[in-house]
């Protein structure tokens, strides 16, 4: 008989109140796997949109990433009692995710986090976030130093992130907030420039065009952020926090602007042949947070017995940073 453990699961869609804590049969690890014990992970909106029955895979125990200790790795390519982040690799759609005391995760989407004294909720708030941030900017984007760089959601997590790395990379960037408060608050972690998000946002920077532009809010301003990126630049799109809602009436014939490369990230894709996690210097990036360079730590954390309350506030869409569940 297989071991026992907790999970918190999706029994049916719904609001915060449809999560279910549950005992389930422990993971068990295949070759190319590790079997990790969670000790705290990060919550995502991609998780509420599941919970919702709003997206596409989804499996009855969420949760695309964590941090923890490898309990057993049949392969070999993690010691046991390693300290590492999950991420991906179809955690909480095509497999169980990481809202379980111990999740399997494949090798390729394990990272080692060596010599570092952060607590694991701060630790938990990092892999999806800069992962997909690094990823973005300097997989697809390819940026440079000195171009300049529109991120429009910049206060959004990956927002945050990506200020960070393209600030570190000097870069010039400009960042949008739909909160006026925050205004100075980016300028003061290194945005050039911070501007109002609002929809016509082509038409009140008139002129200006940026090299590379990082579009989070998603399809309401996809047109638009095109239009914002100069010719022979480079527009992505990573993120849905205006809404899944898709753009009406798209002719690109007549609407997309010539010479504008224009294209997608998924964060789905992170540890795949194309996008290997082994390019990401995560642990870089934990010293430079551990050393207090950037500010990374989670807006909200919260008990595993809570998870109700994380998903409320998720919900909220008021949390200002990364929501973490610590075991």
């Amino acid at each position: 008989m297989s071991e026992a453990m907790k999970a918190i699961t999706i029994p049916t869609f719904g609001g915060p109140e449809v999560l279910s804590y549950t005992t389930v049969p422990k993971s068990t690890p295949i070759l190319g796997e590790a079997l990790i014990h969670v000790r705290a992970f990060g919550v995502n909106h991609a998780e509420m949109h599941m919970r919702k029955g709003e997206w596409d895979e989804w499996n009855p125990i969420t949760g695309l990433e964590c941090v923890g200790i490898v309990e057993t790795c049949p392969g070999g390519e993690f010691p046991v009692g390693a300290k590492v982040a999950g991420v991906m690799g179809g955690l909480g759609r095509s497999r169980p995710g990481s809202y379980g005391e111990f999740v399997t995760v494949p090798v390729e989407n394990v990272i080692l986090i060596e010599d570092t004294k952060l607590p694991w909720e701060e630790l938990a708030a990092l892999p999806e976030v800069y992962c997909t941030a690094w990823s973005c900017l300097f997989t697809v984007l390819d940026l440079q130093r000195g171009e300049t760089l529109l991120i429009r959601g910049a206060t959004s997590t990956i927002g945050q992130a990506a200020l960070n790395l393209a600030a570190d990379a000097s870069a010039l960037v400009t960042a949008t907030t739909r909160r006026e408060e925050r205004l100075e608050w980016l300028r003061g972690m290194g945005a050039t420039d911070a501007v109002l998000e609002q929809s016509g946002l082509d038409q009140q920077l008139q002129t200006r065009r940026f090299d590379k532009t990082l579009n989070l809010v998603g399809n309401r301003v996809l047109l638009e952020s095109i239009r914002l990126t100069r010719t022979g630049g480079r527009m992505l799109q990573a993120g849905w926090l205006g809404g899944l809602a898709p753009v009406e009436d798209f002719n690109p014939m007549v609407q997309m602007e010539s010479g504008v490369h224009f294209s997608l990230f998924h964060s789905k894709v992170l540890g795949t042949p194309d996008f290997p996690l082994s390019a990401i210097p995560l642990q870089d990036i934990v010293r430079k947070i551990e050393n207090g360079v950037w500010d990374a730590k989670p807006a909200k954390v919260f008990e595993y017995g809570d998870i109700h309350s994380a998903h409320k506030m998720l919900d909220s869409h008021d949390a200002g940073g990364k929501i973490v569940v610590k075991h």
